[in-house]
């Protein structure tokens, strides 16, 4: 069962609209093909009742309306005519799992809380609900006293009640305590049925699932990325692919939908998933490191059952600091590039070189890398080795260099309106006390690959206008200032080997 539109909405600052809800129950049914979901509490708002009625009216026209299932409450029977006037079918029914609840919160005993859950069952059946039971705070009360526990469940266990729902409420369990556990009340109650509601304040709350199951659990609960009341449930992606892998469990879920549903509960809940989370993450199919690359490329070394295509995904392959030539090769395959031996290790060498100022580059940087590369010449007459710039709102820009000229080393200091002109500036003055000049300014083109992220590479082109005629010169780097100073570098270089192999002496 997912109770991402249940219990998935206490976590903190989630509040779905009747419409998104509509969409994510349509996705996790439709799509994914879940059992179950829990979509609402009973009588939290009106707002709330349009959404049941409309998921309700949805799946009855695809005859799914007995898999969505509501929150209830033993509240005299109003919980029950809420669910019953909104549609619903099932009521999930929270009573007191635990003799510190129900003595404490309720101040009732035993006796007197079934009396008033029966009464509620009963109201519940009248109006042709069908029934599940929540035992809140179950963990706690078996822990503590599991004489209350076994005593609830047998004085309920002849009143039709579909699942018994056993909650880890405060995420307080371990592995190996759910299996004990499961297995009492299954082997003491063996023609009840048993759902388990895990909670992840430890972090096993997957775990914690896995070993509801091989206890004898008869339906675990999950949402999608792990929403929930503090730490979240249990993931609905690592349940169902562990179930699969680890237990050869047959299940209904279409995993190729898993990380559709991901994000989009993503975008209605505005809390976003980590790069690296299990099976949907951004990261996951993303093999940084080189070795492991080549371990792909010569026999599929580093694949898993938990290949990408399972899930409509694609594997890549990072292109950093620690990327190798498999790693580049496999980018190269991807945008159908071919390249000599001794451009891809020029390539590499630079994709090396970014990766120091930028954590990786996609795929959709190697393009701009690739040009700025194959158009450059090993020029080494002039070296920027240091560099700062200082930009101030209403202020011109500050810059000051450190430049190398064949074997000489020069500083300097510039203003301008920007950053670059600030350079240029610097730049110029230095090269003016050698009795050179710098080239006019063209045109300047500044490009990021498409998607519009903000930490994309930048690709800076300039002409200029030299003797010989307009020269354009690229550079690339992850800052936009500097990705102009790079091809004004590399421009310097092509003029002062002009000017040696010519003997004029003249950069224009």
């Amino acid at each position: 069962m997912d109770t991402t539109l249940r219990d998935g909405e206490q976590t903190q600052g989630v509040s779905f609209s009747p419409d998104e809800k509509l969409n994510i129950a349509k996705v996790l049914l439709e799509q994914v093909r879940v059992d179950r979901i829990e979509v609402a509490s009973a009588r939290v708002s009106s707002g709330e009742a349009r959404a049941v009625a409309q998921i309700i009216n949805w799946a009855a026209e695809r005859g799914l309306a007995e898999r969505v299932e509501v929150l209830g409450f033993v509240d005299g029977g109003a919980s029950v005519d809420w669910i019953h006037s909104a549609g619903g079918q099932v009521i999930n029914l929270l009573a007191k799992g635990s003799e510190k609840h129900c003595h404490g919160q309720l101040g009732k005993t035993l006796d007197a809380h079934v009396a008033d859950v029966r009464a509620t069952i009963q109201h519940a059946q009248a109006r042709g609900l069908r029934v599940n039971l929540y035992l809140e705070d179950w963990s706690n009360g078996y822990r503590d006293h599991p004489d209350y526990v076994y005593g609830l469940v047998a004085q309920l266990s002849d009143v039709g009640i579909g699942h018994i729902m056993l909650p880890d409420t405060l995420g307080v369990m371990t592995p190996d305590r759910v299996f004990a556990a499961l297995s009492d009340m299954v082997g003491r109650f063996p023609t009840l049925r048993f759902d388990f509601h895990p909670h992840n304040d430890y972090g096993l709350a997957t775990a914690n699932v896995l070993a509801a199951v091989q206890g004898g659990a008869a339906g675990v609960h999950c949402t999608v990325n792990c929403l929930g009341e503090r730490a979240g449930n249990a993931s609905l992606a690592e349940v169902a692919v562990n179930l699969r892998d680890q237990f050869g469990y047959e299940l209904g879920i279409d995993e190729t939908h898993l990380a559709r549903v991901s994000e989009l509960v993503e975008s209605f809940s505005g809390k976003r998933i980590a790069d690296n989370t299990p099976i949907v993450g951004a990261d996951v199919f993303t093999q940084t490191a080189g070795i492991h690359a080549d371990g792909d490329k010569k026999g599929s070394l580093y694949h898993s059952r938990l290949s990408p295509e399972r899930f409509a995904r694609r594997r890549k392959y990072a292109l950093g600091k620690l990327a190798g030539k498999a790693s580049l090769a496999k980018n190269l395959e991807r945008l159908n590039i071919e390249l000599s031996e001794d451009n891809q290790r020029k390539v590499l060498k630079r994709i090396v070189e970014l990766g120091d100022s930028k954590k990786t580059i996609t795929t959709e940087d190697l393009p701009f890398i690739i040009a700025e590369v194959l158009e450059s010449k090993d020029y080494h007459h002039a070296e920027l080795l240091a560099c700062t710039i200082t930009s101030t709102l209403d202020l011109e820009s500050m810059v000051g260099i450190k430049i190398r000229l064949d074997e000489q080393i020069f500083t300097g200091s510039g203003i301008g309106n920007g950053g670059f002109d600030a350079f240029t500036n610097a730049l110029g003055r230095i090269l003016k006390r050698q009795g050179l000049t710098l080239p006019s300014l063209v045109d300047y083109e500044i490009r990021i690959p498409k998607g519009g992220r903000t930490d994309a590479l930048t690709e800076c082109s300039i002409t200029w206008q030299t003797e010989r005629g307009e020269l354009r010169t690229r550079g690339v780097h992850a800052n936009q200032v500097f990705a102009a100073i790079s091809a004004t570098m590399r421009m310097l270089n092509i003029q002062l080997h002009r000017a040696a192999t010519s003997g004029s002496g003249e950069l224009t």
